[in-house]
């Protein structure tokens, strides 16, 4: 059964959602009229704001405004990956990561959305496996992974995504949306897709290199 809160609230969420990739994708129009030298003060900038919204969280403190700014921050900070992959790999790589990202999305929220089992004691593990793949992340600058490494650290990356998507949308249906989480549930979906995008965009950009 669906309570009364997810019936009112999470139409609004998946608003907000939609037009948080809108700006996202708008971001990385911007980002291609961006001096290669403001990247990495974006990237951090994202960062920092990253790490705001998580200890914001708990407070609920999360507004509109500050979900705005952090998809289009994060749109332009997206665009250098984007390029280097059409650049690398072809437009049509591109295009496929993003077709596969909408359908795995897309039947993961279904899934999540109408079973009947409560997916919540995925948190945990995604947690520490999202934190894993952090540190692996942080290594990766200093210490390059090997392009076979790097398509495992990918699929990795595309199983924890596509796990967050479950446990996301299945908390909205079980426990509900109240309209003070709104801002804050479409920030975690946002987050969802656009880190399973550049997972599969990697994936198959390391595919069709080695090809």
């Amino acid at each position: 059964m669906y309570s009364q809160t997810v019936q009112t609230y999470m139409p609004s969420v998946m608003r907000t959602f939609a037009l948080s990739l809108a700006i996202s994708v708008l971001g990385m129009a911007i980002g291609t009229f961006v001096p290669p030298a403001l990247f990495l003060p974006l990237a951090i900038l994202e960062i920092a704001m990253l790490i705001g919204a998580f200890i914001m969280r708990r407070k609920k403190a999360i507004g509109y405004t500050f979900l705005y700014s952090f998809t289009l921050i994060s749109g332009i900070t997206t665009y250098p990956i984007i390029a280097h992959y059409l650049a690398a790999a072809g437009a049509n790589v591109v295009i496929l990561a993003g077709v596969t990202t909408t359908v795995v999305f897309g039947g993961l929220a279904l899934y999540a959305t109408t079973t009947k089992r409560d997916l919540s004691f995925l948190g945990g593990m995604l947690f520490a496996a999202l934190l894993a793949l952090v540190v692996i992340s942080i290594f990766n600058i200093f210490f390059p992974l090997s392009s076979t490494a790097m398509l495992v650290f990918s699929f990795i990356g595309i199983v924890i995504f596509s796990g967050y998507i479950l446990y996301d949308f299945n908390r909205m249906k079980h426990y509900g949306v109240t309209a003070e989480e709104v801002p804050l549930m479409a920030l975690n979906l946002y987050l969802d897709f656009i880190n399973l995008f550049i997972n599969i965009l990697r994936f198959f950009g390391i595919l069709a290199s080695d090809d």
